[in-house]
């Protein structure tokens, strides 16, 4: 599969946008376009995030700091003097354009057209699981982060931080372990689907204000 077939893949059904069965990465951003319509503005971030569980704060500062960074990297142009169409003070993000955002200093999952590496996933816990085969204690998660650093690379120190800290905060069990099945579901968006029917769940309520609460914090 060739890059320019994987970044044309604005395929549609009934007016809404599909995502490519090939990018992995174009599914794990798709949760937060609310409309379908291939591209996601900072207010559907905001509404995904709480959707999820994550507070008022964190949730207005995701939206913020991610489509403004991500936004000019998925908008293509054919002028060779800009790397994008013309800024947008919206903000959005075209999804079938994602795989452009990657940013370094991460897990090697996603591959350069947006793919799931199997084996890259497999080396997360053979490489930093040490407590336990299948997941993942705070410390060794940060063991990981710091493994995957690249030199001066600050951004995406940054960005795979904040990544990994919410997914932790929002996932971890009792016993303060991140789960291989939670973090392979997270990479293709099915972990947010999941979190959203759980937290709709009238069951949840309870539980749900504090883990918002946590989230805030954290």
């Amino acid at each position: 599969m060739n890059s320019s077939t994987l970044s044309s893949t604005d395929k549609q059904q009934n007016g809404k946008f599909v995502p490519n069965d090939h990018n992995v990465l174009q599914k794990h951003v798709f949760f937060f376009d609310r409309n379908q319509d291939g591209i996601v503005y900072p207010w559907e971030t905001f509404q995904g995030f709480r959707s999820i569980g994550c507070g008022i704060l964190l949730s207005t500062a995701s939206a913020f700091l991610i489509n403004i960074a991500l936004s000019q990297k998925t908008r293509p142009s054919n002028f060779h003097v800009l790397q994008g169409k013309f800024p947008s003070l919206l903000f959005p993000i075209e999804v079938k354009n994602i795989q452009r955002a990657k940013h370094g200093s991460d897990s090697g999952v996603y591959d350069s057209e947006g793919r799931f590496v199997p084996a890259k996933f497999e080396e997360i816990f053979s490489k930093h699981a040490r407590s336990h085969p299948n997941s993942l204690t705070s410390d060794e998660l940060m063991g990981m982060l710091k493994a995957n650093r690249e030199p001066k690379d600050f951004k995406g120190w940054v960005a795979s931080y904040t990544e990994w800290k919410i997914l932790y905060t929002l996932c971890k069990d009792k016993d303060g372990l991140l789960h291989k099945d939670t973090i392979r579901a997270v990479y293709d968006g099915s972990l947010f689907e999941r979190m959203e029917k759980e937290r709709a769940s009238p069951k949840k309520t309870a539980k749900r204000s504090w883990k918002s609460l946590l989230v805030v914090i954290a």
